[in-house]
């Protein structure tokens, strides 16, 4: 799926050093891995602001939605409209929904369906793949 951000492997290495990405953040951005859990800066951060992606700066959720659900990742029960694309992801013999960026495609988690609030939603997010902008 092309996405209007495009930049090439050696760009998006180049783009997260700049910014003080964390070390893992290429790997789990551009290659789709997942951080340990309890492991990520944004697990119990609780900040009112908003949550970028780290490797384009398009805004995803709010920190309103954010909430604890207990499973060692930030989770958000509902992403802001058109921040976030979903593809059907059958690794690891599962069928998952992992979520990327709109924008740049960066791989930012997954989405689950047993999220307590109205959306029933958990966005279940990988700390490397976010920053995050005070209010």
């Amino acid at each position: 799926m092309p996405y209007p951000i495009q930049k090439t492997e050696a760009q998006w290495q180049a783009l997260l050093k700049e910014k003080g990405a964390e070390p893992a953040a290429y790997q789990v951005t551009r290659q789709a891995a997942t951080e340990r859990p309890f492991s990520g800066k944004f697990e119990t951060h609780w900040a009112d602001g908003s949550y970028h992606c780290m490797c384009c700066g398009n805004t995803l959720f709010a920190s309103g939605t954010k909430f604890d659900a207990g499973c060692g990742w930030p989770s958000f029960s509902e992403a802001l409209p058109g921040a976030i694309a979903e593809i059907t992801d059958r690794s690891h013999g599962m069928v998952r929904v992992e979520t990327v960026c709109s924008q740049c495609g960066a791989h930012l988690g997954h989405v689950f369906d047993d999220g307590p609030s109205e959306t029933g939603l958990r966005y279940c997010m990988n700390s490397a793949s976010l920053n995050f902008s005070p209010t």
